[in-house]
C-alpha cells in the first residue's frame, strides 16, 4: 500500500477556493440530473434582485431587499427597513415585490435566513414557513430558514 504525504495550509488562497468551487460543481453536476439540467440554462447563475425604498424629497434610503434568484428560487439575502419607518408596511411591500420580480423571472420558491430576534414572525405573516431552526448559531440565538411557495 502506498502512503501518500500531504501537508495542510491555512492561508486564505483565492485561487484555490476557486479551483475548490469548480471541482464541487463538477462532482455536483456529474451526479445530480436536476444540477446537471441546468448546466448551460439562464437559471445555471445566480441574477441579482435589489429593491429599494428611497425618500422622495432627498434620495436617503428608507429600506432595502438584497438578494438574488437561482435555479427557479428566490434568495433573499437582506431586507431592512429604517427605524422610523417601521410597522407601516414598508417591508411587505419590498418583499412582495421581490416575489413578483422572482415570479417573472420563473421562480416557483423563495428562501431566507433570520435570527430569532429580527423577524421570523413578520415573514410568517408573509406566509413563508420555517423549514429549519438552528439554535445556539451564534450562541444564545436561534437561526431560521424560511420557505415560501410563489404563484
Amino acid at each position: 500500500m502506498v502512503c501518500r504525504m500531504f501537508r495542510l495550509e491555512t492561508e486564505v488562497d483565492k485561487a484555490r477556493r476557486d479551483l475548490l468551487r469548480t471541482r464541487l460543481r463538477e462532482t455536483n453536476t456529474a451526479a445530480s440530473p436536476v444540477l446537471r439540467a441546468l448546466r448551460g440554462t439562464p437559471d445555471e447563475r445566480d441574477v441579482p434582485l435589489h429593491v429599494w425604498a428611497v425618500n422622495d424629497t432627498d434620495d436617503a434610503l428608507a429600506g432595502g431587499l438584497v438578494g438574488y434568484t437561482w435555479a427557479s428560487w428566490l434568495h433573499v439575502t437582506y431586507l431592512w427597513v429604517d427605524e422610523r419607518h417601521r410597522g407601516r408596511g414598508m417591508g411587505a411591500r419590498l418583499l412582495s415585490e421581490a416575489e413578483h420580480i422572482a415570479s417573472r423571472r420563473g421562480c416557483h420558491a423563495a428562501r431566507l435566513e433570520t435570527w430569532d430576534f429580527q423577524a421570523p414572525r413578520f415573514y410568517e405573516k408573509q406566509g413563508y414557513e420555517v423549514a429549519c431552526a438552528v439554535p445556539d448559531y451564534p450562541p444564545g440565538i436561534t437561526e431560521y430558514l424560511l420557505t415560501k411557495r410563489l404563484g
